[in-house]
């Protein structure tokens, strides 16, 4: 299979102007200029090591952007997928199943209303942001490390199997997580580049409703939840964006109290740790640091989360639980 990465991750909002100045102010991302097409719509192209983004807003409230905003709040409109030959991957993605939305776009129903573009491999041109080789290290952040996409109870194993067959992907991770009288069920999918990594989450209805009910609720279906990007100092990172106003989910105490006793020593002091709230976990590969910030989207659905690997190759198996829990403590916060 021909799809190496994400080349491009493409929200829809009220006001790109708005969102672009928010990222940047917050999380260091450079701004191209802004273009408006022949139908109205204004882009914003953002970027940061090899993270790419594109922010799209309309003026006009017929337009799909803005009927997409409509409906979900600003949010992830759809994933383009670098690829070595675009057009075979959407002939194989047709092939097996796929919805073909545009075909002239390479664009084709993925989930809810998050669609999938096959795109060719991303080359910045002399007027963007240094590419990845250039400037990872440079900035906050590095990397597009996955991203994690709620579904309606009882689709997450039709959404496996459409990862597998339709993008060739397959899946690395399973895991169901109990919290209280509240479950999900999630199972990490991967690209055979190892680039492309999606985290797909469904509740287990046969409990009690909990967040990720919340989300789809509040989103209005299946959607992306947040996005993970990775950072080569997490501490860093964090004490960066928290200077400049950015809030990040909190952790007990406690959490931290256990950590030398669960795995030892870490490779970032457990008092910067317990101080800037990051978590941690490790595998045989070496040990995951991460934190989620708080979300700000008017329906509190979707967040971002910063990551650093130090040879850890999982997804803070351990960590799962906690951000669940972190999560419910806002949720109940806001209510």
């Amino acid at each position: 299979m021909s799809i190496q990465t994400i080349a491009r991750v493409e929200f829809h909002c009220a006001d790109a102007d708005k969102t672009a100045a928010e990222l940047h102010a917050d999380y260091d991302f450079t701004a191209a200029p802004p273009t408006t097409s022949a139908d109205g719509t204004r882009s914003i192209d953002l970027a940061q090591g090899s993270i790419r983004l594109r922010l799209t807003s309309a003026a006009d409230p017929g337009h799909p952007v803005s009927a997409y905003v409509a409906r979900h709040g600003d949010g992830v409109a759809a994933l383009a997928l670098g690829c070595a030959d675009p057009k075979a991957a959407l002939e194989r993605a047709e092939r097996h199943g796929a919805r073909v939305l545009d075909r002239e776009a390479g664009l084709i129903a993925g989930f809810g209303d998050t669609a999938l573009r096959f795109t060719s491999m991303h080359t910045p041109g002399p007027d963007e942001a240094a590419g990845p080789d250039e400037a990872a290290g440079s900035g906050l952040l590095d990397a597009l490390d996955h991203v994690a996409i709620c579904l309606p109870g009882g689709e997450l194993a039709d959404a496996v199997r459409f990862c597998e067959a339709v993008l060739g992907f397959h899946a690395i991770f399973e895991e169901y997580i109990e919290v209280g009288e509240q479950a999900m069920d999630s199972t990490v999918v991967q690209s055979a580049s190892g680039l492309v990594t999606f985290t797909l989450i469904e509740p287990d209805t046969a409990r009690r409703p909990g967040q990720i009910d919340e989300f789809l609720s509040a989103h209005g279906g299946a959607g992306v939840q947040h996005l993970a990007f990775s950072t080569h100092d997490i501490a860093t990172a964090v004490r960066t964006a928290r200077s400049r106003g950015v809030e990040f989910l909190t952790t007990p105490g406690a959490y931290f109290d256990a950590l030398t006793e669960r795995l030892g020593r870490t490779a970032i002091p457990v008092e910067t740790l317990r101080d800037l709230h990051v978590l941690v976990d490790q595998d045989h590969g070496g040990q995951l640091f991460q934190i989620f910030a708080r979300s700000t989207h008017p329906r509190r659905t979707s967040f971002l989360e910063l990551i650093e690997r130090q040879g850890a190759g999982t997804f803070g198996t351990a960590n799962i639980k906690a951000l669940y829990e972190a999560v419910e403590r806002q949720t109940a916060a806001a209510r």
